[in-house]
């Protein structure tokens, strides 16, 4: 909701939190964990934060490869964004 209203600022927060949410449930290669990290990095590369968007999405592509192998559709969703990315 954020997102779609522009208040970029507000849902880099939100997404921060959510990251942290995930990570604190102690599964740091959870599909949790790398949504949030993708949703973060998708924050970061709207408002022109490639720095800090690139080790984010490739974070959330190793989890999302580890945790569902190479051939799900989560994971061709994150070659997308990192594609996109680029």
């Amino acid at each position: 909701m954020l997102y779609r209203q522009g208040r970029y600022d507000r849902a880099v927060v939100v997404a921060k939190k959510a990251l942290q949410v995930a990570e604190q449930a102690g599964e740091f290669n959870h599909p949790d964990v790398a949504m949030s990290l993708n949703n973060l990095a998708e924050l970061y590369r709207t408002q022109g934060q490639y720095a800090q968007a690139e080790p984010l999405y490739k974070r959330s592509l190793a989890i999302w490869e580890k945790a569902l192998g190479p051939d799900h559709p989560d994971v061709a969703m994150s070659l997308n964004n990192l594609g996109e990315h680029y």
